[in-house]
């Protein structure tokens, strides 16, 4: 198949922890975070460097021997119809999978939770600010959805905690206009105690909106007492 599905990391030290892996990032994605760098697989245009399955595939093939793990990204990694291809694929190969989603499709993780043959070793869920305002600041992809992201989020986080058995860390990028200390406390009654909660500094450029390119990050003290105030939540909480 020589349709372009998204773009390929070869070799990653630090997108699954404790392995050395390759990470796909799949075409397109149903939020549209502003301050999000990666435009082209959001908006679904294929770029020169795009892989095709094939050559996903092939080079999985080749490196079973030196990569042994496998990241599945986006975009939303659930919304591609390659998914559950790619991870029978990997699997018969040996690779253990990494999954990175938004959270908002349930139903679609559910699915992958509930199946041996698919179920990921460790799962990223993203959390991007306080659940009810995702609809308000982060606009579904279309302007009419009216979905109830807050619900979608709560079972997602549900889910992961019922199935993968600790298997799993929520990200947050502390963008200015996303996460201020009540986001860090909605998020933190959110997720399990025992979580691993990853906060991330945000960086002003190549953003979707262009006028996050001006938005200036939190300086080092104020992250820093973001993060006092989620380890106050949640102990395995800290800035990566």
């Amino acid at each position: 198949m020589n349709t372009k599905i998204g773009a390929l990391v070869k070799t990653s030290l630090v997108d699954f922890p404790g392995m050395v892996s390759t990470v796909i990032f799949f075409k397109h994605c149903n939020l549209r975070c502003p301050y999000c760098y990666n435009v082209s697989l959001v908006n679904g245009i294929d770029e020169d460097d795009f892989v095709s399955l094939d050559d996903l595939k092939n080079h999985l093939r080749k490196r079973k021997n030196v990569i042994s793990g496998l990241v599945i990204s986006g975009g939303e990694a659930l919304l591609s119809p390659y998914t559950k291809e790619v991870i029978l694929f990997a699997r018969e190969l040996g690779y253990k999978i990494k999954l990175d989603t938004n959270g908002t499709l349930p139903e679609k993780l559910e699915e992958l939770l509930k199946s041996p043959e698919l179920k990921p070793d460790f799962i990223a869920m993203d959390i991007k600010t306080s659940p009810s305002k995702y609809g308000q600041l982060l606009n579904a992809s279309k302007p009419e959805d009216k979905t109830d992201y807050a619900q979608k989020i709560k079972h997602s986080v549900s889910l992961l905690k019922e199935f993968m058995n600790g298997h799993y860390e929520f990200r947050t990028v502390l963008v200015p206009t996303l996460i201020k200390s009540s986001d860090i406390t909605e998020i933190g009654s959110l997720i399990p105690k025992e979580s691993c909660w990853r906060l991330a500094e945000f960086k002003n450029e190549n953003c979707l909106e262009p006028l996050y390119n001006s938005l200036p990050p939190y300086t080092e003290k104020e992250e820093l007492e973001l993060e006092k105030l989620a380890k106050s939540i949640i102990p395995d909480a800290k800035i990566r």
